[in-house]
């Protein structure tokens, strides 16, 4: 299931009812995102996320297949929200189930990866400075090297 939305969300909640729909599954892994309060030195009051209505959730329904394809997972479940949130609100959840642990571990960890540098999202701070657009850093796009598979 693929949720983007502006609305919040409890992740405690979303973590359980994804575990009572993943009966049978070995492994349930989950990620949350939240958030952060500091950036560069800089109190942050919140975080705006725009995106492509449909665009968007379409990429993200694609990466997920590519992700059933890589891995042998039973379920999956992302939540992305968009919108402003305030420091310390939930921005992004990702939970896998699978039979074993690394295929649910391997799954999350590369749809997070895909999320934080591919999906179409685009993100401003609101610091106490200012605002300031945000991109992925360095190190997320060289996380997120470790899937490209070479011709």
């Amino acid at each position: 299931m693929i949720r983007v939305s502006e609305e919040s969300f409890d992740p405690g909640a979303e973590l359980s009812a994804f575990e009572k729909s993943a009966q049978g599954a070995g492994a349930v892994v989950s990620f949350l995102g939240k958030v952060r309060d500091l950036a560069d030195g800089e109190d942050v009051r919140a975080l705006y996320l725009e995106h492509y209505p449909g665009v968007t959730e379409r990429s993200i329904t694609d990466i997920e297949a590519e992700a059933r394809r890589r891995w042998t997972i039973d379920d999956a479940l992302i939540i992305h929200r968009v919108g402003e949130m305030k420091a310390g609100e939930p921005i992004v959840m990702v939970c896998v189930a699978s039979a074993h642990r690394r295929d649910a571990f391997e799954a999350a960890d590369f749809l997070m990866d895909y999320l934080k540098t591919e999906a179409m999202f685009w993100k401003k701070e609101l610091r106490d400075g200012g605002e300031a657009w945000i991109e992925p850093r360095d190190a997320d796009y060289k996380d997120a090297a470790r899937w490209r598979k070479d011709d």
